[in-house]
């Protein structure tokens, strides 16, 4: 049997370190490359066609959550296990409605990697045992509602979480190779779809949702 071929996303290098190393006692999988950030992991997988992404929730630039959501639609083949430090219900529930097939602690033993990898590959969905249950109770209470961040464009959740991480409109202008009125618009429609009309109130939306964390 070939390998699973796994690319690790994290903008971390002593996190992708450490999980290399953890994948290397584990027989049939093979760590093929490593992206520290949304981006240069969308650019990875195109390049090198991993089986499976472990993606980290909270990257700058492009987070986890939207980099997820372009692989689900530009490589569906691709399986997305979401890493994070966070327990959070909402951010499980975003990576799930994002396209990822698990959601895996930071804090993870080798069985449960493993446990993690050969569900997905099986087209299972995974989740660390800490956050299932709560998961499973927290959908329950909420319901199928789809989350007011699913209602943005993706240029609108990109905008909002360079906002959300300090960037100045023509930083953000400079990044993604548009207009600084054009980013002035997009801003102004999305204060206007989430009734949130200050930076402040911007910045704290996106921590609450898991656009981008406290510790950022």
């Amino acid at each position: 049997m070939k390998p699973v071929r796994v690319l690790l996303a994290d903008d971390h290098t002593l996190v992708r370190a450490g999980f290399r190393a953890l994948f290397q006692s584990i027989e049939g999988i093979e760590v093929i490359a490593e992206a520290a950030d949304g981006r240069e992991a969308l650019q990875m997988i195109a390049s090198q066609q991993p089986d499976v992404v472990l993606m980290d929730i909270a990257m700058s630039g492009l987070n986890g959550l939207e980099a997820t959501a372009r692989v689900a639609q530009e490589f569906p083949h691709v399986h997305v296990v979401m890493l994070s430090m966070h327990a959070n219900e909402e951010y499980v529930l975003q990576a799930l409605r994002a396209g990822a097939m698990g959601y895996l602690l930071k804090d993870a033993s080798v069985t449960e990697l493993e446990l993690a990898i050969n569900a997905v590959m099986r087209g299972e969905t995974y989740l660390s045992p800490a956050v299932s249950k709560h998961v499973v109770e927290y959908v329950q209470r909420v319901g199928g509602e789809s989350s007011s961040l699913q209602r943005l464009t993706a240029r609108q959740r990109e905008i909002l979480q360079l906002i959300a991480e300090g960037c100045t409109t023509q930083e953000i202008a400079r990044m993604l190779h548009i207009s600084v009125k054009t980013v002035e618009t997009h801003r102004a429609q999305l204060m206007e779809r989430l009734d949130i009309h200050d930076v402040a109130g911007l910045v704290r939306y996106a921590i609450r949702m898991g656009v981008v964390t406290s510790n950022d």
